[in-house]
């Protein structure tokens, strides 16, 4: 099999009812994971973290993308900027973990940079010829911010954040993304390539057997239909219409709605995706994040973050509330992370074939199609995904063994 010739290709290809999914090979081949690494997460916006866990100027964290270490600071005029966490001395990282600083001094031989990357101390070099420490700063990686969410870009020719995200403030504008503060960060590393946890996030298909003991029992009935909006840009959604909140179990004590919702969100939960590999969940009381590093063909690691309000998180009674949500997030992740490497093992054999896609699973069938769009080199500027509504599935009757 050739994974880079479009003829192999031609059953992903077809609209969603004629469809198979991708060879099996795309999820296990290190060489089309590296070919993933240079065509997408080395060209695209990647998502890196949350602005407001480095609040004041001088604050910072540290993170590997792509294999890439990254220095995210805190500017003096506010913004967020993200470095090469290497020295240019000889390459050492500078920083680790995360915390605040007046100035980043390397391990190594001592070498100095100022919070926005400047060289300031260049022991040893007093001797050395045509050196000028000015050219030496710390290579920076282009960064933006949206949302209070911030992302980095190896290209320095691509598109703006702005109009790789298209038209997605169009429903989440009411949230307030960038008032909220994210009060926990968990982290997995995962036993299965990238997509297979991406394409899961994105489909409801497997909730009455993955999620049986957790969130089935607020799925809902074939009455409520599962919404999959038209979108302008690099990311896609669906939404469930329901009351109350989704971010806890049934019976559990919830927050009040944020204030000011309006339209859909108020009337459920949104569940965007912003390619490649970051996922939210939109609820009428708070937002979580899926943001997922690729490590191997067959390695991710998967973050998880929890996002309220300011104003809920001030109340005296936030902690114990807040649990509530960190329990349902703690069981549904596991319950994804362990059928996802369930997946894996299955498709880790030359003798695992394609399968077809159904109506249920369409942003499936959207997240291939983008990968192939850019691993395969027909990536257009934006790509629009037409929106439509399908019947949930109905709760599987008690008797049924999932």
């Amino acid at each position: 099999m050739n994974l880079f010739d479009p003829a192999t290709y031609a059953a992903v290809r077809r609209p969603l009812l004629e469809a198979e999914t991708l060879p099996t090979a795309c999820y296990t081949s290190e060489e089309f994971f590296r070919r993933e690494i240079d065509t997408i997460f080395m060209k695209v916006w990647n998502f890196i973290g949350r602005a407001d866990t480095i609040p004041k100027p001088g604050d910072y964290y540290t993170v590997s993308f792509a294999g890439v270490p990254l220095l995210i600071v805190r500017q003096e005029n506010g913004s967020v900027q993200a470095f090469v966490n290497s020295c240019r001395h000889r390459g050492a990282q500078i920083a680790s973990g995360s915390g605040h600083a007046f100035a980043f001094k390397c391990p190594y031989h001592g070498w100095v940079y100022k919070p926005n990357g400047a060289l300031s101390g260049c022991a040893g070099m007093e001797s050395a010829k045509n050196f000028d420490r000015k050219d030496y700063p710390l290579v920076p990686v282009r960064t933006s911010t949206w949302g209070g969410f911030v992302f980095i870009n190896f290209n320095p020719d691509s598109e703006s954040l702005e109009s790789f995200l298209g038209d997605i403030g169009t429903i989440v504008e009411s949230y307030r993304f960038e008032d909220m503060v994210c009060t926990r960060r968990k982290e997995y590393e995962v036993a299965c390539n990238w997509k297979i946890y991406v394409e899961n996030a994105m489909e409801a298909f497997h909730v009455p057997h993955v999620h049986r003991a957790s969130i089935n029992r607020q799925r809902g009935s074939v009455k409520n239909d599962r919404t999959f909006d038209a979108t302008q840009g690099n990311w896609v959604v669906m939404h469930k219409q329901h009351e109350g909140t989704r971010a806890v179990l049934v019976g559990d004590a919830s927050f009040p709605p944020i204030d000011g919702l309006r339209g859909k969100a108020a009337l459920g939960t949104f569940y965007p995706l912003l390619f490649p590999s970051t996922m939210l969940g939109c609820a009428i009381d708070c937002m979580w994040y899926l943001e997922i590093h690729p490590l191997s063909a067959t390695r991710m690691r998967l973050i998880v973050g929890s996002c309220f309000p300011k104003a809920l998180v001030q109340r005296p009674d936030f902690d114990a509330i807040a649990a509530n949500y960190y329990k349902r997030w703690d069981m549904t992740t596991q319950e994804d992370i362990d059928i996802s490497v369930v997946q894996q093992l299955g498709v880790s054999t030359s003798l695992s074939r394609p399968g077809r896609l159904s109506e249920h699973e369409p942003l499936v069938h959207a997240v291939d199609n983008w990968v192939l769009d850019h691993v395969l080199g027909v990536a257009k500027p934006t790509r629009r995904f037409q929106g439509f509504t399908v019947q949930d599935l109905d709760v599987l009757p008690e008797n049924v063994v999932a």
